[in-house]
């Protein structure tokens, strides 16, 4: 194989043909970092099943870290934080030159151990979520809260890995080491041998792009500064202390220079001043709830330093295939590929040939909706939209009622009832449409069906609006359907 270049990225190293774009995990260098975490606080503003299970895992494992704590435990609490080891089979993170990790590790734990267990935050019930941390505790930043978050989350990581592994064609290899993976039922590391992709860096484990961020959230200074210093403000005033200053104009002010004066602004003040003014960690974890959104693919193309995407090149893609069955299967991975590009991050972790009623019916793509703003958000708020399905028709005659109950019957209550149906050209578009409102009108679920030439309008949509998600062709489409 000769020898490899760290810098190489994982589609690269294993040929795949496609580019981060299209790609549903973080597409790093196989011997390298790139600067972005995975965020926990993303994970939690999510709402699907995979983030369910990773938001659960994460609590599961700080707060049995903070009864160890509580009960002085600290051979259990070291046991837990030494399984948070500093592996290198993630790449995130601001490693310079072959990826180091920045995990707890043994020797850190002690340090980590020592500063929860004498911090006030971590006995007083101050801490409720490992990014809190970062808050609180000195020496605790970015990169130690998402390598910990990565080895939390190891086993969900693990299978998404082998999933995306099946999906994108790359190879495993057998009796691959796991790693600790933490089992919330027995309160233990595990490990076993499993199937994992392996480069000439080592193990690798994927991470899903919808969950990083460039920069972590949660920030010390920023709590204080804008959440916390107001709150102190206002009880300042209440109370008519020192430090309240009254205008010529007879207004009273509090400054924070004089605040961060008599109380300090290190780490320690941050915990004690936020036990005396809890609402302002509340409104602040609120706040970054609300408004954690992942990086969009211009931002990942800056970050890692490669092309900008090229939207267009993927419609060409599509549009430059003969109509017809031979290339059905072409057809279906270049629609996959453009519709990963344009719909994300509102719909992500596709699966193609996706089984459902025992193996009885295959869908040619699924979704999850994973939006939290837009068109598939609304979506998801108003209709049964936890998954979207796309059936890939590469016709050049009419679709008739065969294709469109074909799809309708992929639906369900638990599944989602909305679905594309994507075919290359329509003689009679008024009759198409007729007969998805019908299926709508019989509560059997709702088919919004694109041509080559809507797949155009709704790429060139997307470019003109900076990679906006109203996508208004659908909204459109949608609104025939209902009304």
């Amino acid at each position: 194989m000769g020898k490899q270049n760290p810098k190489t990225r994982v589609s690269q190293f294993y040929k795949l043909n496609r580019d981060q774009t299209t790609l549903d995990f973080v597409d790093v260098p196989i011997g390298n970092d790139i600067p972005v975490f995975l965020d926990p606080s993303r994970i939690r503003s999510m709402e699907t099943a995979w983030a369910t299970e990773c938001s659960s895992l994460l609590q599961h494992f700080f707060e049995r870290l903070l009864e160890h704590i509580r009960a002085n435990n600290e051979a259990s609490g070291l046991r837990m934080l030494e399984g948070l080891s500093e592996r290198n089979e993630f790449h995130l993170g601001f490693s310079k030159g072959k990826s180091q990790g920045s995990g707890i590790g043994r020797e850190f734990a002690r340090d980590f151990w020592g500063a929860l267990s004498n911090s006030k935050a971590g006995k007083t019930g101050l801490l409720k979520d490992l990014e809190d941390a970062c808050l609180f505790i000195d020496g605790v930043g970015p990169d130690r809260i998402s390598d910990a978050a990565c080895n939390i989350l190891r086993g969900p990581l693990i299978k998404y890995t082998q999933d995306m592994c099946v999906y994108y064609g790359i190879p495993l290899e057998n009796g691959v080491d796991s790693g600790p993976i933490w089992n919330p039922e027995t309160d233990r590391w595990e490990d076993s041998l499993i199937d994992l992709p392996v480069t000439p860096f080592g193990t690798l484990l994927l991470v899903p792009k919808i969950t990083v961020r460039h920069r972590f959230v949660y920030n010390a200074q920023s709590y204080y500064t804008h959440y916390l210093l107001p709150k102190m403000q206002e009880y300042e005033k209440s109370i008519n202390s020192g430090l309240v200053e009254t205008l010529k104009n007879g207004n009273e002010r509090v400054t924070k220079k004089a605040l961060r004066s008599k109380y300090g602004a290190d780490k320690l003040a941050v915990a004690d001043q936020t036990q005396r003014h809890p609402d302002a960690l509340e409104n602040y974890r609120r706040d970054v709830k609300r408004t954690s959104i992942p990086l969009t693919h211009h931002i990942l193309a800056e970050i890692e330093n490669i092309d900008a995407p090229r939207f267009n090149k993927l419609l060409d893609n599509v549009q430059g295939l003969p109509v017809g069955r031979d290339s059905a299967s072409d057809y279906e991975n270049a629609i996959e590929s453009l519709l990963s590009a344009i719909f994300f991050p509102s719909l992500s972790t596709p699966t193609k040939q996706h089984e459902i009623h025992e193996g009885r019916k295959r869908i040619d793509i699924t979704y999850v909706n994973s939006a939290k703003s837009g068109f598939f958000a609304w979506l998801s708020a108003n209709y049964a939209a936890a998954h979207v399905f796309v059936e890939c028709k590469n016709y050049g005659k009419e679709v008739g009622n065969p294709e469109v109950d074909q799809i309708a019957g992929r639906f369900g209550p638990s599944r989602g009832q909305v679905g594309l149906l994507i075919c290359r050209s329509v003689e009679d578009g008024a009759r198409l449409e007729k007969r998805c409102r019908d299926t709508a009108l019989d509560h059997r679920g709702y088919i919004i069906y694109l041509t080559d030439e809507d797949l155009r309008r709704l790429v060139k949509e997307y470019t003109d609006s900076n990679g906006g998600d109203e996508y208004p062709l659908l909204r459109k489409k949608f609104n025939e359907l209902i009304m």
